[in-house]
């Protein structure tokens, strides 16, 4: 599995296990969680660097995916993807 590191606006920096990649509607998704195994908090991830104006950039930018509708169709295409995977959606 493969381990990335984050760095938010603050500059503090995040080290997530990717669980899966995939593209919908044009954009591109990414699933993390914080540990390898097991039960385990989960984000979903969605690419918005802009390729026109980040030429020679080699980082992507990531934002999570915070609109329901978005969050929820994301999450079901995940959970088919991957056998062993279901969502317990944080209700604030």
């Amino acid at each position: 599995m493969e381990k990335v590191t984050f760095t938010d606006q603050t500059g503090e920096e995040l080290e997530m296990f990717v669980l899966e990649k995939t593209r919908l509607s044009g954009s591109d998704y990414l699933l993390v969680c914080d540990q390898p195994e097991g039960d385990a908090q989960a984000l979903i991830l969605k690419d918005v660097s802009d390729i026109a104006s980040d030429k020679g950039k080699k980082e992507a930018s990531y934002k999570i995916v915070s609109d329901d509708k978005e969050l929820e169709a994301v999450a079901a295409l995940f959970e088919s993807l991957l056998d062993d995977v279901s969502f317990l959606m944080d209700q604030d």
